[in-house]
């Protein structure tokens, strides 16, 4: 799949080669479903025991997944010595950026709801990690990007003031959509990171453990210290194990596998599928509610998204 900021398609770091048709398959078949298993965790979140503070929820299911993806890779290990000096600062800076996406999308979700806090983070994403590969010369914007960005605002701005806009429901949030901005920023960060250091033939689930390992690490401090009995019990437990099994381990193991074959700011775009299955989760199980001018928005965003995801020409092909 071309990267929708660079008009050059990607290329296999080992032999300069582009992939094939079959090859870049393999690359959005992960990633999709790491984005339906993401697409979940809001709403896991918010079945946690009442009391339990939103960042520590999804703090622990970072720490709990990112203890299981280190330790099951043979090869996080020796990561660090096998990178240069650089790299090792990459993978700092992808750690941060990995803790910092639970102790802003969580309480994101609790003050915003399941579906705006996804779809401002998913959103924003893309652009993020647009301007960032901007800003760090390892793409130009191009007229599309720039053009499906643009929507992409537009849509965000939509979902965001239409209960102010209708009347029909209480204003949003505003400090609740700057954390899920910030969540998109370090979401973009890090898979940036990650997709950086896999093309440079690091193995993906070792390159995704030590990330995740690490940032587990970071964020172990806010769960032990921010009344963590809500572990305790059934529930909180049963939550926390879901958001380690299958939206930590399971999905970013498929997330790592995915990036080998796609680029990075194309592979945020294809998170599309996450605000879409938020957004019905939200809907039919948490009995949320959002006027037609946020719903408008919505539509406006995932056309934007399409844009960025969906290759020029792709229309005109041959099967």
């Amino acid at each position: 799949m071309p990267n929708h900021i660079s008009p050059q398609a990607p290329t296999y770091p080992a032999t300069g080669q582009r992939p094939s048709r079959t090859g870049s398959l393999g690359g959005p078949a992960p990633i999709l479903t790491a984005a339906v298993l993401w697409g979940t965790t809001g709403t896991a979140s918010s079945l946690a025991p009442a009391g339990a503070p939103a960042a520590a929820i999804g703090g622990a299911g970072l720490t709990l997944g990112g203890t299981l993806l280190f330790l099951t890779s043979r090869r996080a290990r020796s990561l660090p010595a096998s990178c240069t000096r650089p790299e090792r600062w990459l993978l700092v800076l992808g750690a941060l950026a990995v803790a910092g996406y639970p102790v802003t999308f969580y309480p994101a979700v609790a003050r915003t709801g399941v579906a705006v806090a996804t779809v401002v983070a998913l959103g924003s994403a893309p652009v993020f990690a647009g301007l960032l590969s901007w800003i760090t010369s390892q793409a130009r914007p191009t007229a599309r990007w720039s053009g499906a960005t643009a929507a992409a605002v537009l849509g965000c701005t939509l979902l965001v003031l239409g209960p102010g806009l209708t009347g029909h429901a209480a204003p949003m949030d505003l400090t609740g959509v700057a954390l899920a901005g910030c969540a998109g920023l370090s979401y973009a960060a890090y898979s940036l990171i990650g997709g950086k250091l896999i093309t440079r033939e690091h193995p993906s689930d070792a390159v995704m453990g030590v990330l995740f390992g690490a940032a587990g690490l970071l964020v172990l401090p806010l769960v032990l210290f921010t009344n963590p009995h809500w572990l305790a019990t059934t529930r909180g437990a049963a939550v926390a194990l879901y958001l380690a099994l299958f939206t930590v381990y399971l999905a970013y193991r498929l997330f790592g596998h995915g990036l080998r074959r796609t680029p990075a700011s194309a592979a945020t775009s294809l998170t599309l599928a996450e605000p879409a299955v938020a957004a019905v989760l939200g809907v039919a199980v948490l009995d949320e509610r959002l006027p037609a001018a946020s719903w408008s928005g919505m539509v406006v965003l995932a056309l934007g998204l399409v844009l960025l995801t969906v290759p020029a020409g792709a229309g005109s092909r041959r099967r």
